[in-house]
Formats: structure tokens, C-alpha cells, sequence
């Protein structure tokens, strides 16, 4: 890690040809970013929280660079967005073409060519040969809350089941859908009707084959809902809020198997694990499923706003003309952004970068789970990793000694985000043009901030 003098720093352009390296050069957060934080309490609504005490100014590779001059290492993508890197050359230049045609027309007023090559993109990489169709709106929940609106349409039915420790959202329906009420649901009720909750294969709790812990899932759905009242099941296929929980093998097939039985629309949120970061270009490949809808965002364009759903053509064609939409949904400018992430992840090798990640990330960590017992389990696809943290008795969750270590790492420059329902899991979303060394450096400073908590 470089240290400099704490003179004034230029603004440096992002992308990949920033400086590949952890450097501190104040404290954090320095006395420019403290400033610019200092401004958001005044300014900012307090609901809206931060986890890193920096100011960005750039990002790029595996970086992000604070207006102190602060290179922190970046573990987290943004929360899964930035998958491509951060200001990716291509993505970069399809924004700036774009914006010097047009920026907005309203694709239900005046349409464009570049929503609809998203869609046909989209009907192509996602899972399932069979016709598809796609609609795009502006973030993950806002299509999670229209896959819901298809499926209902389509069966004529209202009831929805969701999981434990599932996040779909924080607008009105998915908070319904959301599992957990700190900080996403308490006091923001009273949530959409007609939503139920399934229990979650959680094999480091539950100790269930996935066969075992489906057929719970269905004899609950059964008893407590009935099919002919069930319009979808909505489910990520690894959980990402809820702590990147990996379920037994066969429990999602099984899942996929009674609702094509009964009529019930089968619905993967793949809102986090889409495009790439599993090492698949959809964590519902890893298990073999095919979902009836599926919905993404996050690193679908490279850090513009944007979301889908896609699925079978007879189900996305449910909705009368004019039901589905939003004044900003398919943005020319994300779609430009949407179509170069695409081209650089079917044809730059970041499916298998993702892959090479994904054995360094579980490698240190299961090392480091050998020496320390308050790792009780290390899990994940790809470069989408969770280390859960518990005490090594009675492996009760330490949402504590998680949180210690999460801003041990982060006052270190290592942007690490935790997660789980108990609040014990650090989640590993690296962008995927992160260098080897520095994501070594990265895990070496975790080492370094488990040791000393």
C-alpha cells in the first residue's frame, strides 16, 4: 500500500487506467470528503445511510478513488452493479454516443432501436429455449413488482409466496416480499396482501437435503395457500441481502417441478446474481432451472439504471396494451450501456474471470475458516462469495464481530459490504476487472481485521 503527501489531489479520470493499488493518504474520511459528508447530513434525507466515509471521484479496474486521494480496493461493485468495471471503455463510449443523439423519448411515445436490442439480448441469454419476450423499466424492484403484476395477469390468480431471508425490494409490494424488517420494512406498513413466506434451504442451518427442504416448501404451499389461489413463486437463486445463501442441490428443481404441475408462474429474481456474477450468466444455469420470468438490473448496464423481466412469450404477452411501462423504463441511455455490458460479457471472457475470482475468493476464505473457527461457513459461485460469522461454540450468529471486521477493513481501504438477516455475513462482489494482486491485498487486510477483532 503507497502512501503520499496530503497535497491537494487532481481529479483523476476513471476507468481500468487508474493506479492499481490500495493507497492511504489520510485517515478516513479525509477533510474533503468529511466536507461533502458534512453537506449530506445537511442536505440528505437521514434515512439514506452510507457504509463507506469517503467522497468517490473515480472509479475503475478494482478502485475507487476518494477526493482525498484515498484508493480504496473495491469488494463490492456498487452491490453487484459495476460487474463489467467501473467507467468500462465500451460502456463509457456507447453512454457518450448516445447522449449526443438523444437522451429521452418516451419509449411508449416514440420508440428506439436500442430497447429493443436489450430485449432481443435479453429473450437470448436468459435461460430456457423457448420464445421470450422482455419489457424494461428502471430498477430491481421496480421488476420484481411487474413480474408479479404479469403473473397474476396471466393466471387470474392473486396469491405470492416469497422466502425466508429473500430481498425483492423496498417499494410497497416488495417490502411485502422482503424478509427482513431492519432496516427495509419497520414502520413503513401496512405492506400489499396476499404475499406468504416459505421457508428457505439454508443447508448451514437447516442441515436439509434439497429434496427434504422442498417438499416442506410444498406441503406448506398446499396446506396454507392452496395452488388454485397461487400465482407465482418468487424466489432468488442465491440469496443476496438474506447472506448469499446457496441452496441443496435439487431443492429449486423441485420447486420448478410442482409449480409447472400446478399453473404457478416460477419467478427468479436475479436482480443480484444475474449476468455473469456466479460465473454463469445466470446463477438458475448453476441449477439447472428454467424460469418462467426472470428479472434483473444491477450489472445489466454497467451502472446506468436499468431493469427487465423476461420469460415465456404467452406470459409476457398477458397484460393488456399499455399495462406495463413507465415514462423512464428502457432509458436510450442505459440500453446503449445495457448493449455494450452485454457484448463485453458474451465476448470478453468475464464469465470465466468471474470463475477465477470466484476460486481465489473461496480458497483464502476457507482457509482462513481453518483457522478460525468463528468462520462457520464460507459459500458462493463465482465472484459472489459470503463468509458467515458466528460464535464457534453454539454457532449462534455474531453480527458484532462482523461488524468490526467489516470497518477494520474499510478504515484500511477495503470496501467490504455485510449482509444476512442476522447481520453475521460478509458478502464479496468484486468487479470483475480486479487484478489478482490487489484482490489478494483485499482478502489479506480481512485476514488482517479477523485477526485483530
Amino acid at each position: 500500500m503507497a502512501l503520499l503527501d496530503t497535497a491537494a489531489p487532481a481529479v483523476p479520470l476513471g476507468g481500468p487506467d487508474l493506479p492499481q493499488e490500495r493507497r492511504l493518504v489520510t485517515e478516513l474520511p479525509g477533510p474533503r470528503s468529511a466536507e461533502v459528508l458534512a453537506r449530506k447530513a445537511d442536505a440528505v434525507a437521514a434515512g439514506v445511510g452510507h457504509t463507506v466515509p469517503v467522497a468517490a471521484v473515480a472509479a475503475g479496474g478494482g478502485v475507487v478513488v476518494d477526493a482525498d486521494g484515498n484508493s480504496l480496493i473495491d469488494l463490492g461493485s456498487g452491490i453487484a452493479v459495476t460487474t463489467v468495471g467501473n467507467a468500462h471503455p465500451k460502456v463509457a463510449a456507447a453512454v457518450a454516443a448516445q447522449a449526443a443523439q438523444f437522451t429521452h423519448t418516451c419509449f411508449m411515445i416514440s420508440p428506439y432501436e436500442s430497447y429493443v436490442g436489450v430485449a432481443e439480448a435479453l429473450n437470448r441469454v436468459t435461460p430456457g429455449d423457448f420464445a421470450k419476450k422482455s419489457a424494461l423499466f428502471n430498477s430491481g424492484a421496480e421488476a420484481v413488482e411487474n413480474a408479479i403484476k404479469i403473473a397474476r395477469k396471466h393466471t387470474g390468480r392473486q396469491a405470492v409466496v416469497a422466502f425466508d431471508h429473500g430481498y425483492h425490494g423496498r417499494t410497497n409490494l416488495t417490502m411485502a416480499l422482503t424478509a427482513k424488517s431492519m432496516p427495509y420494512k419497520s414502520g413503513f406498513g401496512p405492506f400489499a396482501p396476499e404475499v406468504y413466506r416459505a421457508p428457505m434451504s439454508y443447508p448451514f442451518r437447516d442441515g436439509l437435503e434439497g429434496a427434504e427442504a422442498a417438499a416442506r416448501v410444498i406441503l406448506q404451499l398446499e396446506k396454507q395457500i392452496g395452488a388454485d389461489n397461487l400465482a407465482a413463486v418468487i424466489i432468488e437463486p442465491i440469496q443476496g441481502e438474506g447472506g448469499f445463501i446457496v441452496p441443496a442441490d435439487g431443492f429449486l428443481p423441485a420447486i420448478v417441478d410442482w409449480c409447472r404441475a400446478n399453473g404457478v408462474v416460477f419467478i427468479a429474481d436475479e436482480v443480484q446474481t444475474g449476468f455473469a456474477r456466479t460465473g454463469h450468466m445466470f446463477a438458475s444455469e448453476i441449477f439447472g432451472i428454467e424460469p418462467d420470468l426472470i428479472t434483473t438490473a444491477k450489472g445489466i448496464a454497467g451502472g446506468l439504471p436499468l431493469a427487465a423481466v423476461t420469460g415465456r412469450a404467452e406470459i409476457m404477452d398477458a397484460s393488456h396494451s399499455g399495462g406495463l411501462g413507465g415514462t423512464y423504463g428502457g432509458n436510450p441511455i442505459a440500453c446503449a450501456a445495457a448493449l455494450a455490458a452485454i457484448d463485453v460479457f458474451e465476448n470478453d471472457g468475464v464469465i470465466e474471470r468471474a470463475r477465477e475470482i470466484g476460486e481465489i475468493l473461496i480458497g483464502r476464505l476457507t482457509a482462513l475458516q481453518a483457522e478460525d473457527a468463528r468462520i462457520g461457513d464460507v459459500r458462493g459461485h463465482g465472484a459472489m462469495v459470503a463468509a458467515e460469522f458466528v460464535d464457534p461454540e453454539t454457532k449462534a450468529s455474531d453480527a458484532a464481530l462482523t461488524a468490526a471486521v467489516a470497518k477494520a477493513c474499510i478504515a484500511q481501504g477495503v470496501i467490504v459490504l455485510t449482509c444476512g438477516t442476522y447481520g453475521n455475513v460478509i458478502r464479496f462482489l468484486p468487479p470483475l476487472s480486479i487484478g489478482d494482486e490487489l484482490l489478494n491485498e483485499g482478502l489479506d487486510v480481512v485476514a488482517q481485521a479477523l485477526a485483530g477483532a
